[in-house]
């Protein structure tokens, strides 16, 4: 065997170049010491929540409402439980700390309220701010709200179009019959609001409802004149608050009730409302205005009418996702008093999967001055699908 020497200056490749590259490549990956893994520098350690009982869990810090704290935990998911149960939290959250009763203006100086990165100890939460700042001690008794400070900082500075910042339902229903008499029934609402600002811990500043419902079905026989039903209703409101409680109401309300003789009814509003109950799981609103109306029968004179509404609206949010919402609604007229009209509306949902849930309803229109022939109540009652609204 011979060796062959070649004498002049040596040439690099494509290949030999790539090859060199990947071996360098190799090294870097592979070079670190056995059983240290790469850190992965943007991630942060998660939260650990130490229980009265011993009990642990890692996860991350989400947010807190009066007495309970929610924990997304790696095991369970996201999680309620009581501040009392709670021994000891470490985290690395960077939260605002919104005391009990406290009620913040949009553009509040964000200054005034405790914010840092959150601990807790012995039922004391623990706020560390960056140096030179003392590190601040708030009892959990004294805190209402614990935000998150990124949200924070944006609700007092974001201001969302008017297509965003929308809640609300989505609710149909049907029946369908086919024997010797043939019907078909459908019902479907929807209901929309966007109150801003968004955060409950703001004072309110104004709030847009849509409203819409609409009932039909149709009962047929052979040799027998079809009947009919068609109900339809919608409304479109603006609240634009002056304090916390008090505000003030444009309102356009529109009505269409086939059984009653009801081609069309308009009713115009302003008015102001006051909210007199508001809490995390209950509201009632009460609001009375001075009221144009209009009314096109069938079969009948119009009527252009003075009138007023007087209405209440409450909603109840019960355990396991029960929710009734009822409205009232009375519309005396001043310049006949003989026309005088009323609503009242009561809706159950429960939850059934995720988003979705089962839903009852009752609707009572009242109508005091129908043509001949048409009975003064109009009485639904409901059964449906109602989709919730992220």
């Amino acid at each position: 065997m011979s060796i062959i020497h070649t004498k002049g200056p040596r040439r690099w490749s494509a290949s030999t170049s790539l090859l060199w590259l990947s071996v360098f490549g190799i090294a870097c990956v592979y070079g670190q010491p056995a059983g240290q893994a790469k850190p992965d520098a943007g991630k942060p350690a998660p939260d650990v929540l130490l229980f009265a009982d011993g009990e642990r869990l890692t996860g991350h810090f989400v947010k807190s409402a009066g007495s309970s704290l929610t924990f997304k935990s790696d095991a369970l998911g996201e999680i309620t439980v009581d501040w009392s149960k709670v021994k000891e939290l470490q985290s690395s959250a960077k939260v605002a700390v919104i005391p009990k009763n406290t009620m913040l203006r949009k553009r509040a100086d964000a200054s005034s309220i405790p914010q840092g990165t959150l601990s807790m100890q012995d039922q004391q939460l623990r706020l560390t701010g960056a140096p030179p700042e003392a590190p601040l001690s708030i009892p959990v008794a004294d805190a209402g709200l614990i935000v998150d400070q990124a949200g924070f900082q944006n609700a007092l500075s974001h201001q969302p179009g008017f297509f965003e910042a929308w809640k609300g339902t989505v609710t149909i229903g049907a029946a369908l019959v086919d024997a010797t008499q043939d019907s078909e029934s459908f019902t479907g609402a929807v209901s929309l609001v966007r109150s801003m600002p968004t955060e409950n811990w703001l004072e309110p500043s104004n709030r847009t409802s849509l409203n819409l419902s609409a009932a039909y079905g149709e009962v047929s026989q052979p040799s027998t004149p079809t009947i009919k039903t068609a109900i339809f209703h919608g409304d479109l409101e603006r609240d634009q608050y002056f304090s916390p409680r008090l505000y003030v109401f444009g309102q356009g309300a529109f009505d269409h009730n086939f059984s009653q003789g009801l081609d069309l009814q308009q009713t115009y509003s302003g008015g102001v409302g006051w909210t007199v109950i508001q809490t995390a799981n209950e509201t009632l609103d009460l609001k009375t205005s001075v009221s144009y109306i209009r009314e096109q029968f069938s079969g009948a004179p119009d009527a252009d009418l003075i009138g007023s509404i007087f209405a209440e609206a409450f909603r109840r949010k019960f355990k396991h996702g029960l929710t009734l919402d009822q409205h009232l609604t009375l519309l005396p007229t001043w310049n006949n008093t003989n026309a005088y009209s009323g609503a009242f509306n009561a809706l159950l949902t429960m939850p059934v999967y995720k988003r979705l849930n089962a839903s009852a309803g009752f609707i009572d229109s009242y109508l005091n001055n129908p043509p001949p022939a048409f009975r003064k109540n109009s009485v639904q009652l409901t059964i449906g699908l109602t989709y919730v609204l992220p």
